[in-house]
């Protein structure tokens, strides 16, 4: 129940944005019921770390640097459970959190969230497997990519709330994806290549010969969702009800949704024994969602898809760059098993794309959302959170069609490898510096038995060091490459 009180300053930092009202924490529902929101970050990892980037990696230098990949997805899951920690205590995005400690944090974070995802190259990737697959060559790629995000772009706005939405297509498109993927597997590795990964293992902090910096640092942020995408998980935890954003509201269609009042400003609730009791519940479950929906099936996915490009597609010679060598892998999957699990290879591996084009549409609408209508907007009638986010949708959407229209005249410009690199070396970056402002959010703002325990204060440390290190050695080398 609320009170009307509001929270002080010094519990809750209220000098830059309005304070947050009191509550008391609702009780936690059974479990079964909180699934959904670490299946959709998983479906925004997909398309990019596990089907692209850490294959390509291990397609050219086999397991010397899988040992990043593990180290990566699992730093990501601590600083998921961070991000979640100020939503499930206050019931606004994390992003929300930051801006009160600095104002100037919520420009940061809208480039942060606009720049490096503004490339389709999800959309380009999955375009590049479609002509594979019913033909075709730039001018059709550049067709079927435009006709993917606007195809995305109507499924967004057509269903009624915008998170059930996505979390219904994420679920089948994730089910499906799992589904053949373990029938590839099963076909194409051996017990002989699940030794080599494991033995690759012995490696452990070995960068091989040749690989480029901006590739490595993109594959860290990769594994797993990635720079501002992580910062989604916030959102998506609010928009499911979880703790206090059960008094958050939902972003609804204009076309065919009732509008909800969106509280853009949280709630927090006083630390009695009941309250803390129930925090105790909602952080198991939330914990218990995130570890079982996102950790361990990241883990699993990055294990099948880069053991498959190992064992179909390495010592392949002459490969071009780009997707020449997930071609590959189609094609000796094709010669052993028959055409139709080559062709059944593609179509997954369009799902995947298309599943990540689709979150990530949504995410960086929903991030710029939050930002600007709470830093800039929040009073205003006419811009509600739900017109705001279309807006937004379009307007990315209209971006991405028109860098596909321009790589007509200029190719190397969506090619779907040097978009994704692109973007996941930017990321890194904007890890590192959120990595940082979690740890003063969630263990001196957020007080007493809500702080972080010391194995997750130590696990984020470990986080700044991670990115940090590889965020400030990819720079070194490449800043003196643009003078």
């Amino acid at each position: 129940m609320s009170d009307d009180r509001p929270v002080p300053h010094e519990v809750i930092p209220s000098d830059q944005l309005p304070a947050a009202r009191y509550r008391d924490l609702p009780e936690a529902p059974p479990w079964k019921k909180l699934l959904g929101p670490s299946v959709l970050l998983l479906g925004l990892s997909l398309g990019s770390g596990e089907f692209v980037l850490w294959p390509y990696i291990t397609y050219q230098f086999g397991f010397v640097a899988f040992w990043a990949c593990m180290v990566g997805v699992t730093t990501q899951y601590f600083i998921n459970m961070e991000i979640e920690r100020w939503t499930l205590a206050t019931g606004e995005s994390t992003i929300t959190g930051f801006c009160r400690l600095w104002r100037g944090w919520a420009w940061v974070f809208l480039v942060a969230n606009i720049l490096p995802w503004m490339w389709p190259g999800w959309a380009s990737g999955a375009a590049t497997l479609l002509t594979w697959e019913i033909g075709g060559g730039e001018v059709a790629r550049t067709v079927y990519s435009i006709v993917s995000l606007l195809a995305i772009g109507a499924a967004l706005t057509l269903g009624p709330v915008v998170y059930n939405t996505v979390e219904r297509i994420q679920k089948l498109l994730v089910a499906f994806i799992f589904l053949f993927m373990g029938i590839i597997f099963f076909l194409v590795v051996d017990l002989v290549h699940v030794g080599d990964m494991v033995r690759g293992f012995a490696h452990f902090g070995t960068i091989p010969d040749g690989m480029e910096l901006p590739l490595l640092l993109g594959a860290l942020a990769f594994a797993g969702a990635g720079g501002t995408m992580n910062l989604a998980q916030s959102n998506y935890i609010r928009e499911k009800g979880y703790a206090m954003g059960r008094f958050a509201g939902r972003l609804t269609s204009p076309l065919t949704g009732r509008e909800e009042v969106v509280a853009d400003i949280g709630s927090h609730f006083e630390h009695t024994p009941d309250n803390l009791r129930r925090w105790r519940d909602w952080w198991r479950l939330a914990d218990r969602e995130h570890l079982l929906n996102f950790y361990l099936l990241s883990v699993v996915s990055l294990i099948m898809l880069s053991l498959i490009a190992y064992s179909t597609a390495r010592g392949t010679p002459d490969l071009a760059k780009g997707f020449a060598f997930i071609r590959a892998e189609g094609e000796f999957i094709g010669a052993q098993y028959g055409l139709w699990m080559q062709h059944s290879f593609h179509w997954m591996g369009i799902a995947i794309l298309l599943t990540t084009e689709l979150g990530l549409l949504d995410a960086c609408a929903r991030i710029s959302t939050d930002i600007i209508k709470v830093n800039w907007l929040r009073d205003s009638d006419t811009w509600t959170d739900s017109r705001l986010y279309y807006l937004l949708l379009w307007a990315q959407i209209g971006i991405g069609c028109a860098i596909m229209l321009v790589g007509l005249v200029v190719p190397d410009l969506t090619q779907p490898l040097v978009l994704f690199v692109l973007s996941a070396s930017l990321n890194g970056g904007v890890m590192l510096i959120y990595s940082v402002l979690l740890l003063w959010l969630n263990n001196r703002v957020l007080g007493g038995p809500l702080r972080m325990p010391p194995i997750r204060f130590l696990a984020m440390i470990w986080a700044c060091a991670f990115f940090g290190y590889f965020t400030i050695i990819t720079l070194k080398n490449q800043l003196p490459k643009l003078f």
